[in-house]
């Protein structure tokens, strides 16, 4: 059974599982779960361009561009968030998890954001890849009409490779009794469409989602307070796309619209433990030391009580 918890934060953020904040587990169970696809920024890791990465030759230096899998292992159906250029390993990945027998594609996407990392693996269900037939794509208005008046992403609309289910902010998303998604809106630049994060309800805990934030300053300038909404769920994946100003040779990274990890863990550093350790930083650029995790940077997230994620944790919900 769930209790409330009454916050400040408004309505969307009022309901608290009971479990303790340390959600990850080991053993397998029967009921929904996370999967974690990918960790990187957009471009993934290495990124294009940089030809001296060590992820070219050391696979386990290379890390596939940020994306959640959910899986409901007793209605046998999975959906991804984020549709990223890594969507065709991911899916494998997910799909070979808890194996359908006829899963041609997910049951469903869910989109934060018009950025490359965020939709554009929407392409592999097209006719020239998967040919699939209407998969739910779960977007905000302003990405739904995005996707359905642009090329080639109109085509997928028109060939019925998928469906587009327009979401209202911190309206529920129903996927089971036992499933449920909720956007809300984020500050961070908005090109070609609004951004959104995501609550994932599962029948004993809860996930936050929020790969891509400007800065949490100016979320509590929208009534929202990381600190408070932390208290609500019990695991966080987070923007962690860089660690800190310097990180990039010869550039000034102050006004970069991310905020670092090194600026989240000061902030939070007052949190108790069970609070800071339901945290995991996601969508690392390719520059981000905290990708290694025998770097003193990811050492430092480590023993400061927060986490990284990591390709395949699993998270029960």
């Amino acid at each position: 059974m769930r209790g409330l918890l009454v916050i400040t934060i408004g309505a969307l953020f009022l309901r608290m599982s009971p479990i303790a904040a340390r959600a990850q587990v080991t053993a397998p169970s029967q009921g929904p779960f996370i999967l974690v696809l990918g960790i990187g920024q957009d471009a993934g890791v290495p990124q294009s361009g940089n030809h001296s990465h060590p992820g070219w030759a050391n696979p386990d230096a290379a890390h596939l561009a940020t994306s959640l899998g959910l899986v409901d292992p007793n209605s046998g159906k999975k959906w991804m968030f984020e549709a990223s250029p890594d969507f065709r390993r991911q899916w494998y990945m997910l799909e070979t998890t808890e194996p359908s027998s006829d899963a041609l594609a997910p049951d469903g996407v869910f989109l934060t954001h018009a950025h490359i990392g965020h939709y554009t693996g929407l392409m592999f269900l097209g006719n020239e890849s998967m040919g699939a037939s209407n998969v739910s794509v779960y977007a905000m208005p302003l990405m739904a009409d995005y996707l359905e008046l642009n090329g080639p992403w109109d085509q997928l609309v028109r060939y019925q490779n998928v469906r587009l289910h327009k979401m209202g902010e911190k309206i529920p998303v129903r996927l089971t009794h036992e499933l449920q998604v909720i956007p809300f809106l984020v500050p961070h630049r908005q090109e070609y469409s609004e951004v959104v994060g995501y609550r994932i309800e599962g029948p004993n805990r809860t996930a936050l989602f929020i790969p891509d934030i400007d800065s949490w300053e100016e979320w509590d300038e929208e009534g929202y307070r990381i600190e408070g909404v932390l208290q609500s769920v019990d695991i966080a994946f987070i923007d962690g796309s860089f660690f800190a100003d310097g990180e990039i040779p010869g550039r000034d990274m102050s006004g970069f619209p991310h905020p670092f990890i090194s600026h989240t863990m000061s902030r939070l550093s007052a949190l108790p433990d069970n609070q800071r350790s339901k945290i995991r930083f996601i969508h690392l650029n390719h520059t981000n030391p905290a990708l290694n995790l025998e770097s003193e940077a990811a050492k430092s997230v480590i023993e400061a009580g927060f986490g990284l994620a990591r390709p395949l944790d699993r998270y029960d919900l």
